[in-house]
């Protein structure tokens, strides 16, 4: 059995101080069912980080990332996060959601009480912790908080 953590890259989108994240599907089986999260996914055999991040931000919303960065890394027992962030220059009726069940520009102050209405889900959902806490460390590094 492989016990080596999954790698995966994931992208913090933001537009005019808010944040893109998507709710995930409410499946159960997958990590963070129902919780709001930031986009990205799996890293495939061969491929760098930053060509991940620019396939599965394509696959999951058809945006295709403008110049983005490197924010940082966040390694656990099970999953190795590689995050990067960059503009979205477009407007969100201008993306198409493949997957997930909604996607919202979140404010700081959903990312800091850790929960956000879904107009799809018709309630307020929860946001990943770890999820959570890449979003305050970015909005504290970049003075957005």
């Amino acid at each position: 059995m492989n016990n080596q953590p999954v790698h995966v890259a994931i992208a913090i989108l933001y537009q005019k101080n808010k944040f893109l994240m998507q709710l995930r599907d409410n499946i159960p089986g997958i990590l963070y069912p129902g919780y709001w999260a930031l986009f990205g996914g799996h890293i495939e055999p061969g491929e760098t980080p930053e060509v991940a991040v620019k396939r599965e931000i394509l696959e999951e919303i058809g945006y295709i990332l403008p110049p983005f960065f490197e924010f940082g890394y966040y390694p656990s027992e099970r999953l190795v996060r590689h995050v990067f962030h960059a503009p979205l220059l477009v407007e969100l009726n201008q993306l198409v959601l493949n997957e997930g069940w909604d996607m919202g520009l979140l404010t700081p102050e959903d990312i800091h009480q850790g929960n956000c209405y879904s107009q799809k889900a018709g309630e307020v959902r929860p946001l990943g912790s770890v999820h959570q806490r890449i979003m305050l460390d970015f909005m504290e590094t970049n003075q957005q908080a």
